[in-house]
C-alpha cells in the first residue's frame, strides 16, 4: 500500500498557469496534501506568515514579480525563512538553477514535467525537512549545533538556515575532519533527489559558509579540499559533543 503523508501538509502553489495549477493540484490533493494556489506573488508572503505552509511550489515566471524574488522574500520573512521551497519552471539552463539554489531553493523541477515525478519530488523534499536527526548538540568554536531542534547558533545568536543546509553542516560536522567527495554528499545528505549535482553542493557550502563563517571566503570550519571535495575541519581543544546517542558522537547516516 502506497505511504502518502499527513493531509495537513500544507503547499502553497504559485502558478499563473490555470491548466498547469490544476494539474498540479490535482495530483498533489490525491496524494494528500493540501493546496492553495496562488497566479501571482502579491499576497503570498502575508499568508504564508498566517497558515505557515510546509511547502511552497514557485513559478518563476509570475505577473507582477518573479519567482526568485519571492525566494529572496520567504528567505527573509522571521516566520518562514526556513519553509521548503521548489521551482517549477520552464527555465532549465545551469544559471537559473545555481541562482534558485543560491537563493535558498531545495529543489528545482523544469516544465514539461510528469506529475508523478512532481509529487515524488515534493515528498522527497518534506522528508528531509520531517525525518528527526538523532539528538545531538555539538559546541565548536563559536559554533552551537542542536541537531535535535534543527538550530544553528553563531556567535551566540541563532541563524535561519533551510533543513538542506541544516543536513548538509550536521553531516559534516558529525565527521570533523574527513573528506567527502560532492558525490557523497549528495548520498548521505539528498537521497532519492535525483536532478540534484555536484555543482549545487558547492552552492550550499557557500550559502552554510556566509551563514557561520566570520570570513566565508577564508573560512574556517568547511574547509576545500582540492581535487577531493570538503570536510568540518576544527582543533580538537574547541570541539565537544553532549547528549550523544551511539556512545560515539553521533549517527552514521541521515535518515
Amino acid at each position: 500500500m502506497a505511504e502518502y503523508p499527513s493531509a495537513r501538509s500544507l503547499i502553497f502553489l504559485v502558478e499563473d498557469e490555470l491548466d498547469i495549477s490544476r494539474l498540479i493540484r490535482l495530483h498533489l490533493e490525491q496524494a494528500e496534501y493540501t493546496v492553495r494556489e496562488f497566479s501571482t506573488t502579491a499576497s503570498v508572503v502575508k499568508e504564508a506568515e498566517a497558515a505557515r505552509p510546509s511547502l511552497f511550489l514557485l513559478d518563476i515566471m509570475l505577473p507582477g514579480g518573479d519567482g526568485f524574488d519571492l525566494c529572496r522574500r520567504i528567505r527573509q520573512s522571521d516566520v518562514i525563512a526556513t519553509t521548503a521551497i521548489i521551482f517549477l519552471t520552464a527555465k532549465t539552463s545551469e544559471t537559473d538553477r545555481v541562482l534558485g539554489l543560491e537563493l535558498g531553493a531545495d529543489d528545482y523541477v523544469t516544465k514539461p514535467f510528469s506529475p508523478r515525478e512532481l509529487v515524488a519530488r515534493v515528498k522527497a523534499v518534506l522528508r528531509r525537512f520531517e525525518s528527526q536527526l538523532a539528538p545531538c548538540i555539538t559546541r565548536v568554536g563559536d559554533l552551537e549545533i542542536d541537531s535535535g531542534a534543527m538550530v544553528v547558533t553563531v556567535r551566540s545568536t541563532q541563524v535561519p538556515t533551510t533543513a538542506t543546509e541544516f543536513r548538509l553542516l550536521d553531516w559534516l560536522v558529525r565527521h570533523p575532519g574527513r573528506v567527502f567527495t560532492r558525490d557523497q554528499l549528495l548520498d548521505a545528505v539528498w537521497h532519492e533527489t535525483q536532478n540534484v549535482t555536484a555543482r549545487s553542493i558547492d552552492v550550499y557550502v557557500r550559502r552554510l559558509r556566509e551563514k557561520i563563517e566570520r570570513d566565508p571566503d577564508n573560512p574556517s570550519y568547511i574547509r576545500t579540499v582540492r581535487g577531493a571535495g570538503y570536510k568540518f575541519e576544527v582543533l580538537k581543544p574547541y570541539f565537544e559533543e553532549l547528549n550523544r546517542t551511539d556512545g560515539k558522537g553521533g549517527q552514521e547516516g541521515i535518515s
